[in-house]
């Protein structure tokens, strides 16, 4: 399981947010092994009232949060974190500098899933990778 939530500048992410969900969900799909259907991504928009952010960061600006969870080694989610930044900056002409990405590990009886908390479901993909 992975939530993840974009914040940006509305004028800025809005024209990319699918192109960015692909790139999200094809990141996720490939590193942390879920499968297809596991997309739960949420965008935020932001007006420039609403988000401020260091002077040397430009409009592009975005803040990625991940919730998922715990269980990957670190190496995993330094893949994760380097191959997100590697295809926002590429498919999207997003300076590196303007994307910063945070994970949040949670264990598995945190989450309340399809009426179960975590620790009993029954998953279709790893968590340990």
């Amino acid at each position: 399981m992975a939530q993840i939530k974009v914040y940006g500048l509305a004028e800025k992410l809005n024209p990319v947010k699918i192109e960015l969900s692909n790139i999200i969900h094809a990141s996720v799909i490939q590193v942390l092994q879920l499968t297809p259907e596991k997309r739960f991504h949420r965008f935020f928009p932001l007006d420039k009232s609403d988000f401020y952010y260091p002077s040397d960061r430009s409009d592009n600006y975005l803040i990625i949060e991940i919730s998922m969870f715990e269980g990957r080694s670190v190496e995993t989610k330094k893949q994760l974190i380097r191959l997100l930044i590697e295809n926002i900056n590429e498919n999207l002409n997003i300076a590196v500098d303007d994307i910063e990405i945070t994970i949040f590990e949670t264990p598995k009886y945190h989450w309340g899933i399809r009426g179960l908390p975590g620790d009993e479901l029954i998953l279709n993909y790893k968590v340990e990778v």
